[in-house]
């Protein structure tokens, strides 16, 4: 039925969707021998046209300076800034120059484009809809008055309202980035990934969907899905079933209450099943590779053979996205240079960064900043497990915690005991726990068994004594909530890394070191991306085999990343890392543990 549906759709609007072909020559290219990428320009046009000069992309005219160069433009040139229009301009205005040129521009979707292609202008900025003012006629606005006036019925709308809620150059906007509009068109012939010499290239990222679909299905059957729902939404808006003031999120209810007369025609009801089929398609929801923040904000335990699995697919050994600020809004890599990140937000006043370009020449990869200022290398991804004040390292905290002063005496709160420690620079809380037993510190070696897995849960701890008390102090991060308080919200569903991805690495780190004491107040989150952190490990590394009693019926699944980082754990290292902190027998039934996990 789909299939048939997806034909006559494509009959429909033959002319439409032979302008938007995608070719296998398009999404990947090899023997390159300059690739520049930035990405997440929001309307930032100042900042984009001065650090592509930098990297020779542009002279003074604005014109092609590349050459054979090859530039990617990661997603997100729309939305937020005042000039996103112009930034489409000069784009579409150097993809010819590039081509005579031996070079090539290649714009990828990013969510905001296909936002603005479906109707979801939520961050559509008052600059843009000005920038489409003189496009607007007086008759475009009176049409689309006249049916939304219609539609609420006589009387119950105003003209004054009316122009209000959609300002000008709204419908002009709109008629734009529509299937037939010139902005719309040319973003649908777009990709979702591009691979050059071996490195991909997505918005978003490389969600697990990719290890099954490979780059033809995500270039040519995911990004399908986009260009019909765009279609089907040009068919509805011209028979004004659906309107252009009508959000992507009230589609799905009008169409639902939709009662087709009995002279609909055949292209109307065909475009009606097909937006009402593809509204939750794979490529439009959050953990589609517009939108998809796994490669970025999952620990690599979690999502290291994940990723590996997607590169493999496409023929990729590295990625690279943008979507995601980067938080020290310069270029960054993970996981041993296969993920590297180029949103470093680049639209100053709304996000904080400035304009940096990646350019890749053979092995070698530098990164220029639009002020000119010497380039660096791609950064190592800072462990920040837990917000703080700065840009405080987890080296830095963790020297911090161990010679800072502390500012305050012990406080009890929520059960907890709590200091102030402070360099005169940064002050933080940390947690407070009593040595339990000689030589036995359980905090102290959960987060070095962290450290160890790279499964970034646990924050910085450290060996201290508090007044004339030996214990450990452990970094309470600022403006947490617990799962109790998370799950009485609600929130949690836009967790950048998934909770229950999140919540399985915890039960599997839990059973090897057999905690018996993980509780809700336990499970913090930093609620900017709902990012667990467990805290609080006293009643963890008991001499035991199996599970604690609370995850004796629980689903345990153990991942390759897990049996990868558990056989890094030999005996031997174990020794080297844990025996100030752990006893022989503790040490010994750690490794039974791991070996049950591995064999499991």
């Amino acid at each position: 039925m789909f299939i048939a549906l997806r034909n006559s759709i494509i009959v429909l609007l033959l002319p439409a969707l032979l302008a938007t072909g995608s070719h296998a020559s398009d999404w990947r290219a090899d023997g390159v021998e300059r690739v520049v990428a930035i990405a997440d320009v929001h309307g930032a046009y100042d900042a984009m046209v001065e650090t592509l000069g930098h990297v020779g992309i542009l002279d003074e005219d604005l014109a092609w300076a590349g050459g054979a160069s090859y530039l990617v433009i990661v997603g997100d040139l729309l939305d937020r800034g005042p000039r996103s229009r112009d930034a489409l301009d000069l784009l579409m205005r150097i993809e010819s120059e590039a081509e005579a040129a031996g070079g090539k521009v290649q714009v990828l979707i990013g969510n905001h484009e296909s936002m603005n292609l479906i109707g979801d202008l939520r961050y559509v900025s008052k600059s843009e809809y000005e920038a489409f003012a003189d496009d607007e006629t007086r008759a475009q606005r009176d049409r689309w008055f006249r049916a939304w006036e219609d539609r609420a019925g006589p009387g119950r709308m105003n003209r004054q309202r009316f122009d209000s809620m959609y300002p000008k150059g709204y419908f002009a906007l709109r008629e734009a980035f529509g299937a037939n509009g010139v902005y719309g068109k040319w973003l649908l012939e777009k990709n979702v990934i591009a691979v050059v010499n071996g490195t991909a290239f997505v918005h978003g990222g490389l969600p697990p969907e990719v290890a099954d679909l490979g780059l033809d299905g995500v270039n040519r059957g995911l990004k399908q899905d986009l260009v019909d729902y765009v279609n089907a939404l040009a068919v509805l808006t011209e028979a004004e079933v659906v309107l252009p003031t009508d959000s992507f999120y009230d589609h799905e209810k009008i169409l639902e209450e939709y009662m087709a007369p009995l002279d609909a025609s055949q292209a109307v009801l065909d475009a009606v099943a097909a937006m009402r089929k593809l509204g939750d398609a794979p490529v439009l929801h959050s953990e589609g590779p517009l939108w998809y923040r796994g490669n970025i904000a999952c620990s690599e335990i979690i999502e290291g053979h994940r990723l590996q699995a997607s590169l493999d697919a496409i023929g990729a050994d590295r990625v690279v996205v943008g979507h995601t600020p980067t938080p020290t809004r310069k270029v960054l890599q993970r996981f041993g240079g296969r993920v590297i990140e180029v949103d470093t937000g680049m639209l100053n006043f709304y996000y904080k960064g400035s304009g940096n370009a990646l350019v890749m020449e053979g092995d070698e990869l530098r990164v220029f900043n639009q002020s000119g200022t010497e380039p660096y290398e791609p950064m190592a991804h800072p462990r920040r497990v837990g917000r703080r004040s700065g840009t405080l390292s987890a080296d830095a905290l963790e020297q911090l915690l161990a010679t800072g002063e502390i500012v305050s005496p012990p406080r009890e709160e929520a059960g907890r005991t709590l200091v102030d420690v402070s360099d005169n620079t940064h002050t933080v809380s940390a947690i407070f726990s009593k040595r339990s037993s000689r030589g036995f510190f359980p905090d102290i070696a959960a987060y070095r068994l962290d450290r160890l897995l790279g499964l970034d849960m646990v924050p910085v701890t450290v060996r201290r004594k508090v007044g004339k008390t030996e214990g450990s102090l452990q970094f309470f991060p600022e403006k947490t909530s617990d799962e109790e308080q998370r799950s009485a919200s609600g929130k949690g569903g836009s967790a950048q890394c998934e909770l229950p991805l999140q919540w399985e690495a915890m039960y599997v780190f839990d059973t090897l070191i057999y905690n018996e004491g993980r509780s809700l107040q336990r499970m913090l989150y930093d609620p900017s991306g709902w990012r667990l952190i467990l805290v609080e490990h006293d009643r963890a590394f008991k001499n035991a085999k199996g599970r604690p009693p609370h995850l004796a019926r629980a689903s345990v699944p153990v991942s390759d990343g897990w049996r990868d980082a558990l056989a890094a754990l030999d005996d031997i290292l174990l020794a080297e890392r844990f025996a100030d902190v752990l006893d022989s027998r503790r040490l010994k039934a750690l490794g039974r543990r791991r070996d049950e996990l591995i064999a499991r």
